[in-house]
């Protein structure tokens, strides 16, 4: 089954459109190895949380800043499929 993930923004702080962003590099880089890209308004001020079947990949304020493109790819890469070359990001 392929996984999920889930990217929860912060609405107030105006993080749509880079969840946005970011479930589009996901879905383009990876669209035949996963089954959704779901973006969730949060209810905590200040989150950016990218989770894989509900494992957090990535955690803004864990991190202490956003996820770059790059990054991001590698670590679900290696979560989906670690075997897996991402070309140019892996440079």
């Amino acid at each position: 089954m392929k996984p999920n993930v889930t990217i929860e923004y912060c609405p107030k702080c105006g993080w749509l459109l880079r969840a946005a962003w970011m479930a589009q590099e996901l879905l383009t880089t990876f669209q035949d190895d996963l089954k959704s890209v779901s973006l969730i308004p949060s209810e905590v001020p200040g989150r950016y949380q990218i989770t894989l079947n509900e494992e957090l990949v990535w955690d803004r304020k864990r991190e202490g800043h956003f996820p770059e493109p790059k990054e991001l790819k590698k670590r679900i890469r290696d979560i989906i499929d670690p075997e897996r070359n991402l070309g140019h990001n892996d440079r």
